[in-house]
């Protein structure tokens, strides 16, 4: 695919316009973090600038500098273009040192760079996008899915949908990789429970803004469940526009991937009743409350979300790992520095103690929420009722499943 010199320099200046954060020690060889993002489009919120400050805040509570470890956080927009996010990511690699790619939200560019992390032999810790292929048939030894996928938000909000008794439903899809994959998982949930799928709504992603035309097809197909595959703004837009258009009246809303940043754009008023799954909320428990606490100042008007606990605590895992293999080592082999990611338990504040699967899946819990309404809420981001928990090694497709190819049988 070939890149036109605005993406080249779209590029360039997304990586030059952002400072770098370093952690400095004299003589020590430098550790670089890229996170690589949308940072102007519909996943800004769920990501973005915040996924950087919460890696930031991994380097502070590890307190790298006291450890005389050199660590700097570089960010770019990749503006949900595979094409440009390659290009920055083989930059990044070659041009500036970069060792460790974090984030990387939207599921065709997140495929994209797999390749080109695994081909450079850097470490790849994904947080933000949700394709169950990353740890399946695209799987890498180089990468670490860390926060949720497709499988593990279609078990969870899917399940609880048809054990309530959605058994009929009809999907409005983003037409890329993530949505495909989350209407399939979604799917073949609601067919094994007995229940039917009347059609589907594929749109052009990233760019549509005005859903009124797939919300009549939606409603005139007589199913009981609205699914909604896709996330962030596009999220927001589909509820608002089937609240204006009655479609609550006769359909219930399945938002299948929904951030506690969709539900504060839409308010209670809209929001409150629907059911959701995330794998960290700020007011879980006292753990979770202390990282959001050392957090919140910095990112004031945008309360992290379960991408932006997953952006902290990867940077987190990925230091505690580079300490202890030793930083000249890991930079000079992804492989390594994963492979001990890998034998060595995750323990941090916002998801507690989680274990690091052969295939790279993080097996984070999956926390099924309730919106509260404007009535039960006690303030601001006082926003979810936790329904029910499934344990990590639960919430995740089976590893035998996945089919990875480096996983030896």
């Amino acid at each position: 695919m070939s890149l036109s010199r605005r993406s080249l320099l779209s590029a360039a200046a997304a990586t030059a316009a952002v400072p770098l954060v370093r952690a400095r020690a004299q003589g020590a060889p430098t550790i670089k973090i890229g996170v690589l993002n949308d940072q102007s489009g519909p996943y800004t919120n769920t990501g973005g600038v915040t996924s950087a400050i919460c890696a930031k805040q991994a380097l502070e509570d590890f307190g790298v500098s006291a450890k005389g470890m050199n660590v700097e956080v570089i960010s770019a927009d990749h503006q949900n273009k595979p094409d440009l996010a390659v290009s920055i990511a083989r930059q990044w690699f070659d041009r500036d040192g970069v060792d460790m790619l974090l984030d990387v939200p939207t599921s065709s560019v997140a495929l994209a760079v797999q390749g080109v992390v695994r081909e450079k032999n850097k470490v790849y810790l994904n947080s933000g996008a949700a394709s169950v292929a990353l740890t399946g048939e695209q799987c890498s030894p180089n990468f670490v899915h860390w926060t949720y996928d497709t499988f593990m938000l279609a078990k969870s909000t899917g399940g609880a949908m048809v054990k309530a008794g959605g058994d009929s439903w009809y999907f409005l899809t983003a037409d890329y990789a993530f949505g495909k994959q989350l209407q399939s998982d979604t799917s073949d949930l609601v067919k094994a429970s007995g229940g039917k799928i009347t059609g589907a709504s594929p749109y052009p992603f990233p760019g549509t803004t005005d859903f009124s035309s797939f919300l009549v097809q939606a409603q005139a197909s007589g199913a009981k469940i609205l699914g909604l595959a896709n996330a962030g703004g596009d999220t927001i837009n589909c509820i608002k526009q089937a609240h204006e258009f009655g479609l609550t009246s006769s359909m219930k809303i399945a938002a299948l991937l929904m951030f506690i940043s969709d539900v504060h754009a839409l308010g209670l008023d809209v929001a409150g009743g629907l059911n959701l799954t995330e794998s960290f909320y700020w007011d879980l428990n006292d753990r979770t409350r202390a990282f959001t606490s050392r957090v919140r100042s910095k990112t004031p008007n945008n309360l992290p979300g379960m991408d932006h606990a997953g952006c902290y605590s990867a940077t987190l895992h990925y230091l505690k790992a580079v300490a202890d293999l030793g930083v000249a080592a890991a930079k000079k082999d992804g492989l390594a520095t994963v492979n001990r990611m890998k034998a060595m338990p995750v323990d941090d504040d916002c998801f507690g103690q989680t274990r690091i699967r052969e295939d790279g899946r993080n097996l984070t819990p999956a926390y099924l929420f309730e919106v509260k309404t404007p009535s039960e809420s006690k303030g601001p981001w006082d926003y979810y009722k936790l329904v029910a928990t499934t344990p990590g090694e639960e919430a995740y497709r089976p590893l035998a499943d996945g089919h990875c190819a480096f996983i030896k049988s």
